[in-house]
Formats: C-alpha cells, sequence, structure tokens
C-alpha cells in the first residue's frame, strides 16, 4: 500500500474505542498516517505505517511493524515489537527499540541509539506488502499453493480484523484541532480532544469530543454521544440523534432533530428545521387520532339513518295529514246540512203557528 500522493486514504476514519490519552493517540488496530501530515500527537497501536514528509510530534509505540518512510521525523522514541523499516533521510530524535529485524536506508538519523534484536540490513528497504506481494506470486507461478496458503495464514496471524485509524494526506492532527480535506469518520465509544474540521463529519454513538465539529457538508451526531462545543455547518443538514448532547450552538442549512437530544445552546437553519419523534409514540399518537374520526364516523351514520327514517315518515305524515283535513270538511259539511235542515223546521213550525184559525160557519 502507498502512502505517497493520491492513494487509497481518502477520509479521516477513527475507528471505534480510539481514544486520547495524554498526548498520544490510542487504537487498537493499525495506524496508517498519509504524507505530508502533521500529527502532534504520539501514536499508538497494532501497526503503524507513516507517509513521506510526515511530522509526528511524540513517540511511537507499535505492537507489530512499524514503516516510517522517507523524510519522515519523529520527535521522541520509536518503540517497535516485531520488526521495523526506515526509509531514506529520517529523523528520530529519541531512541529506536526494534524487537525483530531492522531494515534502514541512507542518512538516518537517529540521535540517541537504537538496538535491535533481529538483523541490522542498512539499504533502501522495500515495503512490506510488496515483498510479500512478490513472495506470493513466485509461490503461486511454481505451483506451490500449499505454501501461499501458509504464508497468507502466516501473514494473518490469527488476528481478528479491526479498522485501522487512517489520516489522509495533508493532514493536521493537533490537541487543538483535526483538519483534513476528506469526510470523516468516527466509530462508538471514542474520546478525542480537539475540534474536528471536514468536509463532512459522522460521528458513531457514545462519543464524547472535548471541541466543536465544523465542515462543509453535512454533519451527524450519533446517539449518546457528547459535543463540548458548537456544530456548524456551512450548507449541509445536521442531524442530532435521540440522547446527543450539544453543549454549543447549532447553525445549519438543515436541521435534524430527533426526540431525546439536548441542545443547550441556539439552533440556527437557514432552510427546514424537522423535529422526528420516537416511533412508539407516533404509533399512539396515530390511533389516538384515529379514534375520534371513527367516533365522528359513526355520529356521521347515526345521523344520516335518522335523517333516512325522518324522509320516510314525510309522506305518512302528509298522507294522515290529508285524510285529518278530509274527515273535517265532511263533518262541516254535514253540520252545514243539519243545521240548514234546522232552520227549515223551525220556519215551518213558526209559519204554522202564525196563521189564525177560522171559525167553522156551520158552527156558528
Amino acid at each position: 500500500m502507498s502512502l505517497r500522493g493520491d492513494g487509497p486514504i481518502d477520509e479521516l476514519a477513527v475507528p471505534s474505542g480510539t481514544t486520547v490519552e495524554e498526548h498520544d493517540l490510542v487504537t487498537d488496530g493499525d495506524v496508517l498516517v498519509g504524507g505530508q501530515s502533521t500529527v502532534e500527537f504520539g501514536l499508538r497501536g497494532r501497526n503503524v505505517a507513516v507517509g513521506e514528509r510526515v511530522s509526528v510530534e511524540n513517540d511511537i509505540e507499535a505492537d507489530g511493524d512499524c514503516r516510517l518512510d522517507t523524510w519522515c521525523t519523529v520527535d521522541g522514541n520509536v518503540l517497535v515489537g516485531e520488526d521495523a523499516y526506515l526509509g531514506e533521510r529520517v529523523t528520530v530524535t529519541g531512541q529506536l527499540m526494534v524487537s525483530g529485524d531492522l531494515d534502514i536506508g541512507d542518512d538516518v538519523t537517529i540521535e540517541e541509539g537504537f538496538e535491535a534484536n533481529g538483523w541490522i540490513v542498512i539499504r533502501n528497504p522495500v515495503p512490506a506488502l510488496v515483498f510479500y506481494f512478490i513472495v506470493l506470486s513466485q509461490l503461486l507461478r511454481v505451483g506451490e499453493t500449499d505454501a501461499a496458503d501458509e504464508l497468507a495464514a502466516a501473514l494473518a496471524d490469527g488476528d481478528d480484523v479491526r479498522e485501522p485509524l487512517l489520516i489522509p494526506r495533508g493532514a493536521e492532527i493537533s490537541d487543538d484541532a483535526w483538519r483534513v480535506s476528506t469526510p470523516a469518520t468516527v466509530g462508538d465509544d471514542c474520546r478525542i480532544h480537539g475540534n474536528i474540521r471536514a468536509e463532512s463529519i459522522r460521528t458513531g454513538e457514545r462519543n464524547e469530543v472535548f471541541g466543536s465539529l465544523r465542515a462543509r457538508e453535512e454533519i451527524t451526531v450519533g446517539e449518546d454521544t457528547v459535543i463540548h462545543g458548537d456544530v456548524t455547518t456551512r450548507g449541509g443538514t445536521v442531524t442530532v440523534a435521540a440522547g446527543a448532547q450539544v453543549r454549543g450552538d447549532v447553525a445549519a442549512g438543515d436541521l435534524v432533530i430527533h426526540d431525546g437530544a439536548s441542545i443547550d445552546g441556539t439552533l440556527r437553519a437557514r432552510g427546514e428545521m424537522k423535529l422526528v419523534q420516537r416511533t412508539d409514540e407516533e404509533n399512539v399518537g396515530e390511533e389516538t387520532a384515529d379514534a375520534p374520526e371513527a367516533e365522528s364516523e359513526g355520529d356521521a351514520e347515526t345521523e344520516g339513518e335518522d335523517d333516512t327514517e325522518s324522509e320516510t315518515a314525510g309522506p305518512d305524515a302528509a298522507a294522515d295529514a290529508g285524510e285529518s283535513e278530509a274527515d273535517e270538511s265532511d263533518a262541516g259539511e254535514r253540520a252545514a246540512g243539519d243545521a240548514e235542515s234546522d232552520g227549515s223546521e223551525s220556519d215551518e213550525t213558526r209559519g204554522s203557528e202564525a196563521e189564525p184559525t177560522e171559525p167553522d160557519a156551520g158552527a156558528t
């Protein structure tokens, strides 16, 4: 793996469990540093590989191999658990202690001396991965597949595969700030000192960052992560997960805050600002909102049935009203007829009473 130029390191990747202890950057996996970078911390990891023209301003401790490319400067001691490879014009201001073999190039300066328990070869060392690739190619070419498998197993060394700490080319890593021109990713359960400046930033869960986050694009703060500073992006989206704490201000283009997050400062967003609630609460809210709708629908159906009954009863009521009017008119006619008949009878009776009775002539 070449660490020169535009190599494979295209982001700042901090694996889970990485911590900053006093003046050292400590991780359980490998440490890969791109060329022309400045690291003010010491480096402690399994295997440490540093690109050309890198300045490390404290000690380097590698449980496995350590490789320092040309023109590197280490302001401190270099302690290597296995083999060490030093390129041309490397400067070490302290001691170099190697438990295995030492390959060393020309014009290397080790101010306080060195010690190696294995072979010491003064030359321009071949990169370890290139050497292993050449050996594997030769074994496969001659048909020694079993030997190639044994070499690959020996290289793996039975260790679990762990994510390495990646520092891209041209980075500046210090207790004050971590400045890179690439995206930055932080794993889980990390403890970091310094402000992080990157193209975009994504942090995992249960981290603690003693500094601020600033990026040109999006920033994501994971659950239960504590940021002791501001979170600012130029035009991207800032997402703060549930349980996260920001002990400062938040400024973004768009802002997404999950329920349970804590922001001590002010919130500023040039675009949209969203509050995302928990899923179980959303379901309860939906059920509660559906209940009144169901009741209203039931009331509407009941009212509809009442209206239908009233409409159905309307013609019968009209018919009954018509029949009653007809009965009343018949009764009125009968009453008028009776009154006329009574009147005629009374007139006849009065007439008969008014006529004088003529005396009978025979009687006189």
